[in-house]
């Protein structure tokens, strides 16, 4: 490790500067390090000679005697300086320090006469360009403006504000424009304040809104905003993106200039300015963007490392800024070139250098640059090298031994062999990039090792390194051999059989079978031992149909891919055909259209059977429903065929007389079975007789008793005063025609009751 003291460093860089025509010009550089150090330095690149015009200084400035912008010859002292320190360690480069020639233009813009009523605003605008920036101040009848006037607004970049005109602010305006280089003067203007102040309405109007500006961190922005109207608005600032403008370096100059102190990044932005009428909603807007630059600096810096021959140095450089700079190396002052060895990744904020040997010794610069400025950063690599290391190992050899797998062997080194502890073997392919490099350890006593689990048809690269406990030999030379082809692996096969006497073998690509050229297939009867084919295929065919076979055998298929190094395995499959055609006889080819239409007319006859199924469930539930006012409705109708003269009732069956509610529980029984009489039924039990009288005494209503049947009397009987009641078992008396009683049947007749 080495002290801070003894790092080639940068105390002082040049930084940007503003000359002055025919001045001199300083530059300074202040280097510390182990000595001794030689100070230089470049102008646009190129080596600066003393001359008389300019010179280095005792401590390592540059002196420039008279600084011109441009010489006699053409030449200028304008541009880009450097300055580079260099010592037994390295070299390295300061920043890059800008010079630029103080200037003044004319102006671009004069104050021009403005004639305004009382109460309003007045605006008067010099524009000037200058390096550095001109300061613009403004005079009123040739005397500096009092700033202490709160109507008077003077903004940086050389505009004057007055708001609430009164008559004594009418004069004559000019500017003066100052900076190292110049003064100069802008053209006189008037400023006349006519009538008095107007109570007429005006709407809000933004005479001047805010500009577009380009600024770096730490400046001041200044966003212009002035409005006019009557009542006067109310100006007010928001950002585009609704993000607050904070309170933190905010003022408002006048009536509504925003002024921002000590930009940020996160100053950056759109921004609105608004006049709004009091106590309404109607306003005006206007915006403007402002983007706020950093220039880079260090997040992290290179650091200096040490060591050991062979192994690999990482030097890490993150840099921010706004915009995002860009990053370059320099190794000892000069741009680094990357190689196989010297890799540059995440955006060149890592620099690895694999395998370092003693000439990788040097300084590593980090540059970070952009358009808001540039800074360095250095770090040393110390490569170390121990005496009575091992020479490197001898006679390495590389033999392959298959596809996969290489034998390699090596010699022990000439001298220095007796600290040996081990060895390393380096592998690569040769194709990749050195990063990708892996390593495996050997013992001492091991002079070869097998390696495996390589891919076919590859070139490896090899080499050894012997290792003692104070470090590494350096490398062997580098051995380079390829492994053998291979031949491609067994492919995926399957049949399928498309009718009785073709087949379809199929088959699916996959990265496992390797490097192939295509595919070969062969089939043949399995009886028989000579196969038909092969049949080649383009490497991308994945399927081949098999045609005019014979449906009575059965066949075996094979199918094997090949590349340059030979055939692979195949893979086998047996399919016959014989199911088929049994399928075929017993369920014979259909007749498409013809079961088309019967489809189509099974469907209907579906759908039409589903309504009749819907319908008929609906009429059952109605029925059940209504099934005992159902009944009380039949016994109505039987009562009205009771009034008329009916047959004997000797001819009266048990069943009639139950059907007419002989007993309640008879009643019941039927409603828990639910049986329906139909109008047959009833005619068979209750047929009309054409004789006119009465023969039954025991079943009648109380109308029929007294007076002829009444049809209308009969219908309009409430249902809820129908009684059903048992019939007395007394005898019946013979009827007066002399016709015999009926037998008393084991369930009595009702009688009805009105």
């Amino acid at each position: 490790d080495f002290g801070r003291s003894s790092e080639l460093a940068f105390v002082v860089e040049p930084s940007d500067d503003i000359a002055v025509q025919e001045q001199p010009l300083i530059l300074y550089c202040q280097v510390e390090g182990i000595q001794p150090i030689t100070i230089t330095w470049r102008k646009n690149g190129v080596m600066i000679v003393d001359s008389e015009n300019a010179f280095m200084l005792a401590n390592g400035s540059l002196y420039v005697s008279r600084f011109q912008r441009v010489r006699g010859d053409g030449s200028s002292d304008e541009g880009e300086y450097d300055c580079m320190a260099q010592n037994h360690y390295g070299l390295v480069v300061s920043r890059k320090a800008k010079i630029q020639a103080a200037t003044m233009s004319d102006f671009d813009i004069h104050p021009q006469n403005a004639v305004v009523e009382e109460g309003g605003v007045a605006r008067f605008q010099c524009q000037i360009h200058g390096l550095p920036e001109p300061v613009i101040l403004w005079h009123k009848n040739s005397m500096p403006v009092n700033t202490d006037n709160e109507r008077y607004t003077l903004l940086p970049k050389g505009v004057l504000q007055i708001t609430g005109l009164r008559a004594e602010d009418s004069g004559i305006f000019h500017c003066v424009a100052t900076n190292i280089a110049n003064v100069k003067f802008s053209r006189e203007a008037r400023l006349t304040v006519s009538g008095s102040h107007s109570s007429v309405y005006k709407d809000p109007m933004i005479l001047v809104g805010p500009e577009n500006l380009t600024l770096t961190v730490h400046q001041t922005a200044v966003l212009e905003c002035i409005a006019t109207g009557n009542p006067r608005p109310i100006v007010s600032w928001s950002r585009l993106d609704g993000r607050p403008i904070g309170v933190e370096g905010i003022q408002v100059l006048g009536t509504g200039n925003l002024m921002i102190s000590d930009l940020t990044v996160q100053h950056s932005g759109i921004y609105v300015c608004a006049a709004n009428k009091p106590g309404t909603r109607v306003r005006r807007t206007a915006q403007g963007s402002l983007v706020v630059q950093a220039p880079a600096e260090f997040v992290q810096h290179p650091q200096s490392i040490s060591r050991p021959v062979g192994t690999t140095a990482i030097f890490t450089c993150v840099a921010q800024g706004e915009p995002p700079p860009q990053i370059t190396w320099l190794r000892n002052g000069q741009i680094l070139e990357t190689s196989d060895h010297i890799k540059l990744k995440n955006n060149n904020s890592t620099l690895s250098i694999y395998g370092i040997n003693q000439a990788d010794e040097a300084i590593y610069q980090c540059l970070a640059e952009n358009s808001a400025g540039s800074t360095q950063a250095s770090a040393r690599l110390t490569v170390l090298w121990a005496d009575g290391l091992p020479s490197p190992p001898q006679g390495v050899r590389a033999e392959t031994v298959s596809a996969t797998t290489i034998q390699v062997s090596w010699e022990k080194p000439l001298q220095n062999t007796k600290e040996i502890i081990g060895y390393v073997l380096h592998i690569r392919k040769a194709a990749d990039p050195v990063e990708m490099e892996y390593q495996e350890a050997v013992s001492k006593s091991t002079f070869q090792q097998l390696v495996t689990d390589l891919e076919p048809s590859t070139s490896y690269s090899f080499y050894i390194k012997a290792y003692t406990s104070r470090g590494a030999s350096k490398a062997s030379e580098v051995t380079v051999v390829s492994t053998l082809g291979e031949v491609p692996a067994m492919p995926s096969l399957f049949i399928k059989v498309i009718n009785s006497t073709t087949v379809q073998a199929t088959w699916e690509p996959s990265i496992k079978l390797g490097q192939h050229e295509g595919f070969k297939l062969y089939y043949r009867k399995v009886h028989l031992s000579q196969y038909t084919g092969p049949v080649l295929l383009a490497s991308n065919v994945t399927a081949y149909n098999i045609t005019h076979l014979d449906a009575s055998v059965v066949y075996e298929v094979k199918l094997l891919a090949y590349n340059q190094h030979g055939d692979g395995n195949s893979t086998v499959r047996f399919v016959s055909l014989r199911e088929t055609v049994e399928r075929t006889v017993l369920n014979p080819p259909c007749d498409c259209m013809k079961d088309e239409q019967n489809n189509k007319t099974s469907t209907t006859g579906i759908i039409i059977g589903i309504h009749i199924g819907v319908t008929c469930i609906i009429f059952c539930i109605l029925f059940l429903m209504f099934g005992y006012r159902g009944r009380l409705l039949m016994c109505k109708n039987v009562q009205e065929q009771l009034s008329t003269p009916q047959i004997p009732r000797s001819q009266r069956s048990a069943t009639g007389l139950v059907l007419n509610g002989a007993s309640r529980r008879d009643r019941d029984d039927r409603d828990l079975n639910g049986k329906q009489l139909d109008m047959n039924e009833l005619e068979r039990l209750f047929p009309a007789s054409p004789s006119q009288e009465q023969q039954e005494k025991g079943i009648t209503s109380a109308h029929s008793l007294s007076a002829p049947h009444d049809e209308t009397q009969i219908s309009t009987l409430p249902l809820d005063e129908f009684s059903i009641i048992e019939e007395q078992p007394d005898p019946l008396p013979k009827s007066p025609h002399g016709s015999s009683a009926a037998a008393p049947a084991p369930d009595h007749g009702p009688a009805n009751e009105g």
